[in-house]
């Protein structure tokens, strides 16, 4: 018998350091499989055609039209599988188990062959540095299910949240996605203004990709589990370009802080996770950091904002 839990409990604990291992692999096998989304898709703006979803499972790509027939492949955390879906076959899957990345990169091509499924990839990673080849890396292996499934249940919560705070904006806005580059859920406001060019500077991203996700203005927020150079969970908010005032703005809740060397706000994971009501203080801080940055940047609100 299923049994109600309160907010809080229903919000997991993450402890970077014990998930570091697991993160690490996860992130290189999240690559993969969101490449083969990214060259199967039509392009869309901002690169939404290359992002991956929260679905009830776990993380997916959703259905991609490819040569006739819908494929899908879903990181099913519960059975703790990579299942491969294709609209006229059954399905197969490649085991989330202790393995290194070029384990995972063999099956998972192997099965997708067996399918009938022709795709070709940049089969080294994005957004990290040293890309090592998926073939070659042998380094990243560690997989603990019970710490990859605590992340997926952390972000089915976040993403409930960013869903209703997306609701809340009429103008051009992204869905709710999980970049594979960087690993982190998002969700992207738009003032229907063109942004100068961006300078880029994210390792291994071609710089006329960056140019193009940052083509508009933009206020983005999202949900970044941390990496070894920066080992916290946190809750990020930012605006492009950058107004002077965005860091003068008043934000909540309180335990959020402004980072003069990112440009960003950040809210610490582990805050909301301990508060009374979670899901209000994500949302606090969602609502609050998007006034800022329309506020500082002049957006038209009453034109863009649901009244």
């Amino acid at each position: 018998m299923n049994t109600l839990k309160k907010p809080s409990e229903k919000w997991p604990a993450l402890n970077f350091t014990a998930m570091q291992d697991t993160l690490e692999t996860l992130h290189q096998w999240l690559q993969i499989v969101g490449k083969i989304r990214l060259n199967s898709m039509p392009w869309q703006n901002h690169s939404w055609h290359s992002t991956l979803y929260v679905s009830s499972n776990g993380f997916t790509t959703q259905a991609i039209p490819l040569g006739g027939r819908l494929i899908e492949l879903e990181f099913d955390f519960k059975r703790q599988v990579l299942a491969i879906r294709c609209s006229d076959t059954t399905e197969a899957t490649v085991a989330l188990k202790t393995r290194t990345v070029a384990s995972f990169y063999e099956a998972l091509m192997l099965q997708l062959k067996s399918l009938g499924v022709e795709v070709s990839i940049h089969a080294a990673p994005n957004e990290m540095d040293p890309a090592i080849p998926f073939a070659e890396n042998t380094s990243n292996q560690v997989y603990d299910p019970e710490l990859a499934l605590t992340l997926w249940q952390t972000m089915v919560q976040v993403n409930a949240v960013f869903t209703e705070f997306r609701s809340g904006f009429i103008g051009k806005s992204s869905p709710v996605h999980l970049f594979w580059g960087a690993f982190d859920l998002a969700v992207s406001r738009f003032s229907g203004k063109d942004a100068p060019l961006h300078p880029g500077g994210m390792p291994n991203m071609p710089l006329k990709v960056m140019q193009e996700a940052y083509s508009k203005e933009v206020s983005s927020a999202g949900f970044w589990p941390g990496s070894k150079d920066a080992p916290n969970p946190v809750f990020y908010s930012y605006v492009y370009p950058t107004p002077a005032a965005f860091s003068e703005q008043k934000v909540l809740p309180e335990a959020a802080y402004f980072s003069p060397e990112m440009g960003e706000y950040f809210l610490d994971y582990a805050t909301v996770q301990q508060s009374e009501d979670p899901a209000r203080m994500l949302m606090d801080f969602l609502t609050s950091t998007y006034e800022a940055a329309a506020n500082a940047a002049n957006w038209d609100r009453k034109g863009l904002e649901r009244q």
